[in-house]
């Protein structure tokens, strides 16, 4: 097959993923790689679909951030899993963190505060592990 016939290949498969979802360029770089497409085709791919605006890491953060916060998780968890895809720049300060870890908080336990320590310890435990730091969690417990 000609080099140009498989940069073809490589550029419709990138497109047909990015068509689906939003894709980090390393997570497009990576499923591409397992399809087995040479990492030139991949490279020259992946340039022109950033070219042509169909990817764009500001828009897959802000998309994946959007729908990370709508399923309850915290700042610490989505900042590692944007990393995780390569993303490094990011703005997490348009959310209201405080006010989601206490919504996490009521609708896993309910709205009474816990004068019981080792359940107020397990719920924080909860919380820190949706990705929640102490002050966010401190705050979701004050009435």
């Amino acid at each position: 097959m000609t080099t140009q016939t498989q940069q073809h290949r490589c550029y419709q498969a990138a497109l047909n993923m990015l068509v689906r979802r939003e894709h980090s360029r390393l997570e497009l770089t990576k499923k591409l790689q397992q399809k087995e497409f040479s990492d030139e085709d991949i490279t020259h791919s992946v340039s022109l679909l950033i070219e042509q605006k169909y990817q764009s890491d500001e828009r897959f953060s802000e998309s994946f951030i959007h729908m990370r916060f709508g399923q309850g998780k915290g700042p610490i968890l989505i900042a590692v899993e944007l990393k995780d895809r390569g993303i490094k720049d990011f703005d997490l300060s348009t959310y209201d963190w405080f006010d989601l870890a206490k919504e996490v908080r009521e609708k896993k336990f309910g709205m009474n505060i816990p004068a019981d320590y080792k359940e107020k310890a397990k719920q924080k435990r909860f919380l820190q592990s949706r990705g929640f730091n102490s002050d966010q969690i401190n705050k979701a417990f004050l009435e």
